[in-house]
């Protein structure tokens, strides 16, 4: 044994030390972003409706497709090879504005007659030009639909996705520029030849619509909206049109969601061991930070109101090749072109983008917001969110996400959080926390509450572009 030191040890010194302690460390908070440049409004009556404009114009939509096991359960040709049919849901053919007239039995009796095909990545599915009166729906994959140039070029008329068509003027007989179709991904198409639409009551119905849209043609604004007769001259005194605006007869309401739990406390512990930290106020912070985590996952995903959800159809568009390229997000800022605010990715996806950008030789430009770096695609930042999904093919492995890209705020028409301030037991607009009593436990229990929504006031607010490929490097060697 060692003799007695000169001096206090340093064990025992320690049991006179006082010890810093931290707060509660959560590995699953994230910056929430979208909560922070999300601007929120208040709805003191808990519904918030929109009107707008009525549309007299039915616009072009995306027709639904459910799968079905095939007879033989054997796959086709050259698609995914599945063993699964595609089918449409006859409802969603009014989403082809020909179509739009069509009684449900006469939808269901077109629905039957599509014919499936399937074809390999990089086969020309038509020539330009070529001949013939049907339309054409995308079932899965994505095609190419291009047109020669007048400088020896391709011009790109389009990119059709998973619940897309094409060929609907050829098969009205109206005279229109066919463009060749090329397969960018293995796709299944299925086809509605011409002689479907021969039945006397289906095309009394067509002929219904054409008259219809034929008689509003210059009465409509781009967005199938009545238009506002206008008179622009500066000589004269000609005779001035008249007009008025129509509204909505159904306009859109939201009803704010909930999000609640009960937070249970021993009020031994409160009272005990409050002295560095107070334990009420670590589990209420640490409950908060959940109950916003899930929130802006619910803004995103919801079926009732996420962002993902709210994109209209024509505000979809796929990736060209896979991977997001500067390209792709030039056609989302297409669609999103008034004043858009910023895009919102799964980190991986801002990851991918970024390798793109730098393979073209155009890294993107970086800026500072709330003290944090973000790239910058055309000025607009790209900022991250984990809430966004992954989804993996179960064929192929493959790891797709989605990019939103936002114009924000009332005054811009845009996307607007909304949320309901000045419940009982405040502690922030919208979020409440309630005590709830102490049962003969000595358990103390408060009601958490946040009071929260979303809101796209017009749809070319959001778009969306869909089949980011996220696995894709590049070799430098």
């Amino acid at each position: 044994m060692s003799g007695p030191g000169l001096s206090v040890s340093a064990t025992a010194a320690r049991n006179l030390a006082t010890a810093t302690v931290t707060s509660v460390q959560n590995a699953a908070n994230t910056p929430r972003w979208l909560l922070r440049l999300l601007p929120f409004v208040d709805v003191a009556g808990g519904v918030y409706r929109v009107n707008r404009r009525a549309v007299v114009l039915a616009r072009p939509g995306r027709i639904d497709l459910a799968a079905e096991e095939k007879g033989d359960g054997k796959g086709e040709g050259d698609g995914k090879g599945d063993g699964k049919r595609r089918v449409i849901r006859p409802a969603s053919l009014r989403a082809v504005p020909l179509f739009s007239r069509l009684g449900d039995a006469e939808l269901a009796a077109l629905a039957a007659q599509f014919t499936e095909s399937r074809h390999k990545a990089g086969d020309v599915i038509h020539e330009e030009g070529a001949s013939g009166r049907s339309l054409t729906v995308v079932a899965d994959g994505t095609v190419e639909l291009t047109l020669s140039g007048p400088y020896k070029g391709r011009l790109r008329q389009g990119l059709a996705t998973k619940g897309d068509y094409f060929g609907d003027a050829g098969l009205a007989g109206e005279r229109a520029p066919a463009p060749a179709v090329k397969a960018l991904s293995a796709v299944t198409l299925l086809t509605l030849d011409a002689a479907a639409v021969e039945s006397e009551e289906i095309r009394a119905r067509i002929a219904q619509y054409r008259e219809e849209r034929d008689r509003l043609t210059g009465h409509t604004n781009s967005y199938g909206e009545q238009g506002i007769e206008l008179l622009a001259v500066h000589t004269g005194e000609p005779r001035l049109p008249t007009t008025f605006v129509d509204y909505e007869v159904d306009p859109r309401e939201y009803h704010l969601s909930t999000i609640q739990t009960i937070l249970n406390t021993h009020t031994r512990v409160t009272d005990l061991y409050s002295n560095e930290i107070d334990q009420l106020r670590e589990q209420i912070r640490l409950t908060v930070d959940a109950v916003k985590e899930r929130e802006e996952w619910e803004l995103l995903n919801n079926s009732q109101f996420g962002l993902l959800h709210e994109v209209g159809p024509r505000q979809r568009i796929p990736t060209r090749g896979g991977p997001p390229t500067p390209d792709d997000l030039d056609e989302l800022l297409t669609l999103v072109w008034k004043k858009p605010a910023y895009f919102v990715a799964h980190p991986r996806a801002i990851a991918a983008f970024g390798r793109e950008a730098t393979r073209r030789g155009v890294p993107p430009v970086v800026v500072h917001l709330f003290g944090a770096p973000f790239i910058t695609w055309r000025g607009v930042p790209l900022v991250p969110s984990d809430k966004l999904p992954i989804d993996i093919d179960p064929v192929t492995g493959a790891q797709t996400t989605s990019i939103l890209l936002l114009r924000v705020g009332e005054g811009e028409q845009g996307v607007v959080g909304l949320q309901k301030s000045g419940v009982t037991g405040e502690i922030e607009p919208g979020l409440s926390v309630r005590y709830m009593g102490t049962n003969d436990h000595s358990i103390a229990s408060h009601l958490v509450t946040r009071y929260f929504s979303a809101a796209v006031l017009v749809e070319d607010a959001i778009a969306r572009l869909d089949n980011v490929l996220l696995g894709n490097y590049h070799d430098y060697a």
